[in-house]
């Protein structure tokens, strides 16, 4: 099932979702029977792994952060290959001074966004499907 590509539809039918909880990026080298049930993303750079997980999985693990952010899903299925969505919401946000970690995954784009900014992103992120 691929996702949709028609940009005019993908900023009618965004949705933006707020999902529960603070989210924290940290870098680590994993240790071999590290348990992965609670990482909401992984990725492997040239310099380290980078996870986003719960902020209170990091501090139980006694992992380093320096941003504490909230996760906005846009619900819309958007295809991997459609142009402009990133642009416009990034652009959006950007206006607005409010900065945003961007995760592209196979169904959903989800945001990462300073949790200051919550409030203002969603209301921002929702004005888009005006």
């Amino acid at each position: 099932m691929s996702g949709e590509k028609n940009l005019d539809i993908l900023l009618k039918t965004i949705e933006p979702k707020l999902n529960e909880g603070d989210y924290v990026f940290v870098k680590t080298i994993l240790p071999k029977n590290f348990d992965l049930e609670n990482v909401v993303m992984l990725f492997k750079e040239e310099e380290a792994i980078t996870l986003i997980v719960k902020k209170e999985v990091a501090d139980s693990l006694q992992l380093q952060y320096h941003f504490i952010a909230s996760w906005i899903t846009l619900t819309v299925h958007s295809a991997l290959d459609a142009v402009g969505l990133t642009a416009a919401f990034s652009t959006a946000l950007s206006e607005n001074e409010i900065s945003c970690n961007v995760v592209a995954a196979f169904y959903h784009d989800h945001i990462f966004v300073d949790k200051k900014d919550t409030e203002r992103a969603l209301e921002i992120l929702n004005k888009l499907s005006d």
